[in-house]
């Protein structure tokens, strides 16, 4: 009896909230992977230096109250709490029917919100590999999601010189490890 060796992956699919039009980006990951992992993966994808905390959210229809993320929000959660350094990508899928979705919430004080969607399973082995992307993702520390679609509109002005909107070049995602960004 031939046993399974290969590897499995998840293509990963990422929405921004309250953003139009929508700026969304597509990559497969190892789901041998942990929760900070992934997080690191979005932040790598979003082009973002992930300095501020982020969580994952799910949960029952609307009732996203179960977290998984950094043990310094175990106390601050209503429901279930998952270390997100514990909990791996293939645990939390187990033999559910994808797609899976869940949110991510980056930056507690601008709340950029996103819609995270586990879509297909597939054979691979490696680290992170990007599919796809649709527009820049908002300069960090922007304001939110309101600021950004203000700036679109232009109602403010944009602090940020050279950045395009509608440019998302998916040659410049690295998903390489940052050695100086320490974690709490």
């Amino acid at each position: 009896m031939a046993k399974k060796s290969a590897a499995e992956r998840v293509v990963v699919k990422v929405f921004t909230y309250g953003i139009q039009p929508k700026i969304s980006r597509t990559f497969s990951i190892s789901t041998s992977v942990t929760f900070l992992e992934l997080s690191d993966a979005i932040q790598a994808a979003m082009g973002w230096d992930n300095k501020h905390p982020h969580e994952f959210r799910h949960g029952k229809g609307k009732r996203l109250v179960d977290v998984i993320g950094p043990v310094g929000l175990a106390d601050q959660t209503l429901g279930e709490f998952q270390d997100e350094t514990a909990l791996t990508v293939s645990n939390y899928m187990g033999r559910k029917r994808l797609p899976l979705r869940m949110l991510y919430r980056y930056d507690f004080a601008d709340e950029w919100i996103h819609e995270v969607v586990f879509d297909k399973r597939m054979e691979g082995e490696g680290g992170p590999e990007m599919i796809s992307g649709e527009r820049a993702c908002p300069p960090e520390d922007f304001g939110g999601a309101f600021q950004y679609m203000q700036a679109l509109a232009g109602e403010i002005e944009w602090a940020h010189p050279g950045y395009d909107p509608e440019v998302f070049d998916i040659k410049a995602v690295d998903f390489t490890k940052k050695a100086t960004r320490k974690r709490k």
